[in-house]
């Protein structure tokens, strides 16, 4: 058995058996290996850890059965968990809210939202009282719209414009001094955090990549899972996502479009090195 069939029988593994939520020593026995050398071994292929892999597993499944309605104690259950404090840990590791916040999908979150025009197209801007938690380039302002109510499905939405907006609308008339004056109200894991944590720290007018983002979460071998990170940003532009490329060179895609992204980068460049 190669590594390769060895991770693929280990994956297979996990998805049928997360209900007995198996340790490091009970998977590696499956493939045959020490359990340290199948932890590395595991991460260098799949980009996470075991333990996290199988963290995923069990809060997709726990998030459909919270969508049925479901108890807490029977989803704890179901999901092969101890308890509703698990529950809660492991909603909170990877889903940046607790299992309850799920399930009322925002039912106690007062959004409001606008639309404006920037330099690359009208866009969808939303914020909470904490701050700005949505920005998307919007083409079509119905469907934009309807794609931030599926982000909070049980929320209650206002259009109307605030000083949070218009505080982060800002940026695209170049105050820069204005930066400091932007607030975010994220919704996510801790590695999405440190991911969109990282990206704010690129300056305007620089690129990066997927491995020196990877590398500035402190974990090196994790280019895939950025870049799933990086295509979760819920706050274009704000969070610059549009600055990571390829190790290559190549520009590589954009969720609002690989000519959208060309243009921004242009735009900004001209900003930092004149016209």
């Amino acid at each position: 058995m190669n590594d390769y069939q060895r991770i693929e029988k280990a994956i297979l593994y996990l998805k049928d058996n997360f209900k007995e939520q198996p340790d490091l020593d009970e998977v590696a026995r499956q493939v045959h290996v020490s359990p340290f050398h199948f932890q590395r071994m595991f991460k260098d292929w799949a980009g996470v850890s075991p333990k996290k892999f199988l963290q995923y597993i069990s809060v997709e499944h726990a998030k459909s059965l919270l969508k049925e309605n479901n108890t807490l104690n029977d989803v704890s259950f179901e999901t092969g968990l101890s308890g509703t404090g698990r529950l809660h840990d492991l909603f909170i590791a990877i889903e940046g809210m607790t299992p309850g916040e799920y399930k009322n999908g925002g039912s106690q979150l007062q959004i409001n939202y606008s639309f404006a025009e920037s330099p690359f197209g009208n866009i969808i801007v939303a914020s909470t009282a904490k701050g700005v938690c949505h920005l998307a380039f919007a083409d079509e302002e119905q469907k934009a719209f309807e794609e931030l109510k599926t982000l909070f499905p049980n929320a209650a939405f206002r259009q109307v414009v605030d000083t949070i907006q218009q505080n982060a609308l800002f940026i695209f008339s170049q105050d820069w001094k204005r930066l400091d004056k932007i607030k975010l109200h994220l919704k996510g894991t801790s590695f999405q955090l440190k991911v969109w944590q990282a990206l704010l720290k690129v300056p305007l007018g620089a690129l990066t990549s997927y491995a020196d983002i990877a590398a500035a979460t402190g974990n090196e071998k994790a280019s895939r899972a950025v870049g799933t990170a990086v295509g979760d940003n819920p706050v274009a532009f704000l969070i610059p996502c549009h600055r990571v490329i390829r190790s290559t060179g190549v520009i590589g895609q954009y969720h609002w479009g690989h000519h959208r992204k060309t243009a921004i980068l242009g735009w900004e460049a001209a900003k930092v090195f004149g016209e």
